[in-house]
């Protein structure tokens, strides 16, 4: 099948795959309309649907993604829909989420919020009674 045609799959369709190799350090923003791994470098803010930051990737910037497995280091904030950080991820700065996932070893540095829990719903359990 011919690149371009009437029948490319539907994640090339939707934006696809990009890849940031180790060897790569970008300077400035990156806007992605579909998913994109890094284990390269990158200098500035990261907005894309799904994120997958390698161990050897870095991202001195913010992150906004829908989806993100973090694996390197960021320095900066991270708002993601549902967040992976795995062993081998150091974050310095806030992290806001609907749903996550944190490995044992991972180093999180920063507040950790989760968007759309309200007040009302957190409660204190095993506190002491007054």
């Amino acid at each position: 099948m011919a690149w371009g045609s009437k029948g490319e799959s539907s994640a090339a369709s939707a934006g696809g795959m990009s890849f940031i190799g180790n060897e790569v350090t970008i300077t400035g923003n990156v806007a992605a309309g579909g998913d994109i791994h890094i284990d390269g470098t990158i200098e500035g803010d990261l907005d894309c649907r799904s994120l997958t930051l390698g161990a050897s990737g870095r991202v001195k910037g913010n992150i906004a993604a829908t989806k993100a497995v973090i694996g390197g280091t960021v320095e900066g904030t991270v708002s993601a829909g549902t967040l992976t950080v795995e062993k081998s991820a150091r974050i310095a700065g806030d992290v806001s989420y609907e749903n996550i996932s944190v490995d044992i070893g991972a180093k999180l540095d920063g507040r950790l919020t989760q968007r759309g829990a309200s007040a009302a719903e957190l409660k204190l359990v095993g506190g002491a009674q007054a």
